[in-house]
């Protein structure tokens, strides 16, 4: 008898999801937006509303001329960092100030699921699929990334810890961004920070689990994590963003939630972080199967999607 063994993970199937042309983010919603009666909501709608409306222009960009882009519009609210109001009443105010503005809003996402959904911790997934460039001439004196909890883009300035004793310290060089630039732009991220209370994982880490997410290239286990939740007619939101599910559709009638690629329209105050997380998304290894599947499904419809997944990243940043 012919008896075979082959391990689980070799024949563990890859999910697929569905997928828009292009996934576009109305901003972030953060607890000081609602103060002063949602003024300040209010003003962000109306500063992105004249770029949103050339959003499907763009999104037509590589189809064919009689192919219709399926665009799907999200925003993401801050429940991690600062709890305020529920679910109930602040989800109607954001929509609402959308569509003063004729906008109209299909998704909308909590942060704090994008730590942890289900038992499954995509924050510490997201740190495990990262794959660091080894720094040359470095003499050990920094603890790796698994315990330090700090990403750079390149090559840090040398320390004075590892030098021999009874010698003259290293003499300072500059940090080296990777690829050889012609001069370098050198990013050192804290992804997390150990508290009393226990791990806090940066926002810009977060906001890269939500990109990935978003691109639809997300697995734990071959399987797809923070899908979308579509409430049945007629069911309230929930009065506890706990009782919220992690994406919640909001129009029964939206393309696609995940997409080739995306598109983030923002204040420019958020420059910085978005800075960060086009880096740590820079060092993720996407797993070859989810890949090959993506793009498959792209050229399928004609697409020719980048293959660094940094490159399928756009953004409109807005200021006052």
């Amino acid at each position: 008898m012919d008896v075979r063994f082959q391990e689980a993970a070799a024949v563990r199937r890859t999910e697929s999801v569905p997928y828009s042309h292009l996934s576009v983010e109305l901003g972030h919603v953060y607890a000081e937006d609602f103060g002063d009666d949602c003024r300040e909501l209010r003003r962000k709608f109306e500063r992105i509303a004249d770029w949103a409306k050339a959003i499907p222009a763009l999104a037509q960009r590589g189809l064919r001329p009689q192919r219709q882009p399926r665009v799907s519009y999200c925003f993401l609210v801050d429940d991690y960092f600062h709890r305020f109001g529920s679910p109930r009443e602040v989800i109607p105010q954001v929509q609402a100030a959308a569509a003063a503005h004729e906008l109209q809003i299909d998704y909308v996402a909590r942060e704090s699921t994008f730590a942890r959904h289900d038992n499954v911790e995509l924050a510490q997934l997201m740190v495990d699929t990262l794959v660091v460039e080894p720094p040359r001439h470095t003499t050990g004196s920094r603890p790796p990334l698994s315990e330090s909890g700090w990403l750079s883009n390149g090559q840090r300035s040398p320390g004075h810890a590892g030098a021999p004793a009874m010698t003259l310290p290293l003499p300072w060089s500059p940090p080296l961004q990777s690829g050889d630039p012609r001069h370098s732009i050198f990013v050192d991220i804290e992804l997390w920070s150990d508290e009393p209370n226990g791990r806090v994982w940066a926002c810009a880490l977060l906001a890269s689990v939500w990109q990935m997410t978003r691109l639809g290239v997300l697995r734990h286990r071959g399987e797809t994590v923070a899908q979308p939740y579509r409430l049945p007619p007629g069911e309230p939101l929930p009065t506890s963003w706990d009782e919220l599910p992690s994406i919640v559709q909001l129009n029964p009638s939206a393309a696609p939630f995940c997409a080739y690629r995306t598109v983030t329209l923002m204040d420019t105050r958020y420059l910085p972080v978005e800075l960060a997380v086009r880096t740590i998304l820079g060092q993720v290894a996407v797993p070859p199967a989810v890949a090959e599947q993506v793009a498959r499904r792209a050229q399928g419809e004609g697409l020719q999607l980048p293959n660094e997944l940094v490159d399928r990243l756009s953004y409109v940043f807005i200021g006052d």
